[in-house]
């Protein structure tokens, strides 16, 4: 069996994306979409603790209103005006990806923007863009808010 290389911090193992078998930007959007998905929910369940919840059964009812692919959508109109060329592309890319499946209770259009935003924040994450990638979550974060 071939040794896959461990990339070290420290002299820890790194848990972060770090070498991958091909650029971000070549990965298929549906799987950018699939890691976008762990790390969207991660992150909103992180910025819920931080603002002081603390019962689970909170943070998880709150988390899914927010992870729900109609206020993925919503999220995503809001932080268009702040995209670069080479993000949108990405969006486009996670919006126009045929899934197999969709959740019955929203409309096809809404599941591909929400996947759009997934893509996105996938793509991010494996690029190890993390500047940018809170930068676009606090202000989803501050439109979460607003609407609370």
């Amino acid at each position: 069996m071939e040794k896959i290389d461990e990339i070290k911090i420290n002299g820890k193992q790194d848990i972060f994306p770090g070498k991958l078998c091909q650029p971000p930007h070549l990965i298929s959007p549906l799987i950018l979409a699939y890691i976008g998905d762990a790390v969207y929910e991660l992150l909103v369940r992180s910025h819920l603790v931080r603002q002081g919840y603390a019962r689970t059964d909170e943070i998880h009812s709150r988390a899914v209103k927010h992870v729900r692919a109609d206020a993925q959508a919503k999220a995503l109109l809001k932080i268009t005006d702040i995209l670069s060329k080479e993000e949108s592309e990405i969006v486009r890319r996670g919006r126009n990806a045929k899934s197999f499946s969709a959740p019955k209770d929203v409309s096809i259009a809404t599941y591909r923007y929400s996947t759009g935003l997934e893509c996105l924040v996938g793509y991010l994450y494996l690029k190890s863009d993390f500047d940018r990638l809170t930068l676009i979550m606090n202000r989803i974060f501050k439109y979460i808010e607003e609407g609370e």
